[in-house]
Formats: structure tokens, C-alpha cells, sequence
């Protein structure tokens, strides 16, 4: 069974340094309102951004497996969280962004689903208890 560790470092207020296994550093804090200094990514940015690298990572693996001929590749991930305390994500709303030309819609649709129900595990643990629901648009290149 793999173990995965982090260490968390308050540095001022609430701004944090973290870092994990693998032994890179990351920044985190929280608005100034709340005693911070708006200096980084807050915790929950943080939650959208894994789950966003997470699917990408697969469906970026997957797309190549598949040989879809793809020239650009962008997420953008949308949360909703309720007003209350605690402050959770009610939903999450991934699009898919994918470039190129000749690009079979069904391909990247299958990679996406492959990614979201069998190989993302972030899309698994926030999946149990937050609803996620993506789109994907298909763009020609852009121009260079």
C-alpha cells in the first residue's frame, strides 16, 4: 500500500509553505480579510487545481495512446461551494478544452470518461461527496 506524506510550515499569518513526498515546495495562503496576505493559492484553489491535474495528466496520456492529434490541451474548473460553514464544494464543473484538427470527439470523450470513473483518484475522492459534471469543446489550432 502506497503511503504518501506532507509537512506544512506556517511562515506569517497564514501564509504557509507545504510539501509532500516527492520534496517540492508549494505556497499557500488566504485572503487579507481573514489574516493573510493573498500571497498564493488558498487550500480550496488548491483542491480544483489537483483535480484539474489529475484528469489532465490522463487524458493528456490517454489522447497519446490513442493517437489524436491534438495541438493544444487546457482545463478550467469551475466550484460552487455552499454559503454556510463549512464552506464545501457543492459542485465542480470541469471543461475540457482540447486544439487541433481531424479530432474525433468520441476519442477525447473517452478519455475524459476513462479518466473521471477509473484512473483520476482525485476525481474518486472529491467525486464521493461533491457532484462533477465536465464538458468538452473541441477548437481548431490556433495560429501561431
Amino acid at each position: 500500500m502506497e503511503t504518501k506524506q506532507a509537512t506544512i510550515v506556517q511562515l506569517q499569518g497564514l501564509t504557509l509553505a507545504a510539501r509532500a513526498t516527492t520534496n517540492h515546495w508549494i505556497m499557500m495562503d488566504g485572503e487579507e480579510k481573514f489574516g493573510g496576505s493573498d500571497a498564493a493559492s488558498t487550500p480550496k484553489e488548491l483542491l480544483l487545481m489537483a483535480l484539474g491535474g489529475c484528469t489532465a495528466m490522463d487524458v493528456i496520456s490517454l489522447m497519446k495512446k490513442m493517437h489524436v492529434p491534438y495541438t493544444g490541451f487546457e482545463i478550467h474548473l469551475s466550484g460552487t461551494a455552499r454559503d454556510e460553514h463549512p464552506k464545501i464544494f457543492t459542485g465542480i464543473q470541469v471543461e475540457y478544452i482540447v486544439r487541433g484538427e481531424n479530432i474525433r470527439k468520441d476519442d477525447v470523450g473517452r478519455a475524459i470518461e476513462l479518466s473521471m470513473t477509473k484512473y483520476c483518484a482525485v476525481s474518486a475522492m472529491l467525486g464521493a461527496s461533491v457532484k462533477i459534471t465536465h464538458t468538452l469543446r473541441i477548437e481548431p489550432s490556433k495560429e501561431r
